[in-house]
């Protein structure tokens, strides 16, 4: 399995949850960009474990502290052998809706620097799914996750059109979570890709407690029993379509 995005940085315990990770199952994980002042702990990360790799970007809720020098860190760490994609970047319109201009202007520069290096990119979506897809088509973007994917099924559809992944996580495993679960009985197993966005969002039954990449399985386990699938068949399709997208032996 792969946790294609994971806050092990924001974890209390992160070495032993990566441990833990790798006794569940979970071969790889990736850590995404959040902010410029975390840019060299992802980077310590990913040099540190094996099994760990990063994307590189400012989420839209720190879109203010981004400029250029955080544009020419980003492009630069972007080469590293073990960074796979600039994420998470996109919009959101859930928390505040005062620097919206900003976050669309910075949200388009990182895209550009995604096109100029060829690398995927990882989609912040909340409450802005019209302009975040449009901006998106409007850069002819082709290799896009959006993780914590929160639209309806006929929005999942247009993605998925689109050719475009979901990031599928724990709310899929929350009992009211009807529009969730019917997204990813609607769409091709081969457009889901697993998150756990751990220390958030953590799957039922443990909602409530801290998450982490040793949870994947309830995921998968959600997936396959909506999708009518074995565990080991949305496991192995999942695992493929992280791999095409992502190149993990960029360093080769």
């Amino acid at each position: 399995m792969i946790d294609t995005h994971s806050h092990i940085d924001m974890l209390q315990n992160p070495e032993k949850e990566i441990e833990e990770a790798l006794k569940n199952g979970v071969k790889k994980i990736i850590i995404p960009g959040v902010e410029p002042d975390t840019f060299d702990t992802i980077t310590e990360y990913i040099d540190k474990y094996d099994c760990i790799y990063g994307t590189i970007g400012v989420h839209p809720s720190e879109a203010q502290k981004f400029n250029d020098e955080a544009a020419k860190k980003m492009t630069l760490l972007a080469q590293h052998p073990k960074m796979v994609g600039i994420g998470e970047i996109g919009l959101d319109y859930y928390w505040d809706k005062t620097f919206i201009d900003v976050q669309k202007r910075v949200f388009k520069t990182q895209l550009e620097i995604a096109k100029s290096l060829n690398l995927p990119v990882v989609i912040h979506d909340r409450e802005a799914h019209l302009d975040t897809f449009e901006i998106l088509k409007d850069y002819d973007m082709k290799n896009v996750i959006l993780h914590c994917f929160s639209g309806s099924v006929e929005f999942a559809k247009q993605c998925v059109n689109s050719g475009w992944l979901l990031g599928i996580g724990g709310v899929v495993t929350f009992k009211n979570a009807r529009k969730m679960k019917d997204v990813v009985k609607e769409i091709p197993i081969e457009n889901i890709v697993l998150e756990t966005d751990a220390p958030y969002l953590t799957p039922h039954p443990f909602r409530g407690e801290e998450n982490a990449p040793k949870y994947l399985n309830l995921i998968v386990k959600e997936i396959a029993n909506l999708k009518d699938l074995t565990p080991e068949f949305v496991i192995n399709q999942t695992t493929k379509n992280a791999e095409n997208i992502f190149n993990f032996n960029k360093e080769e």
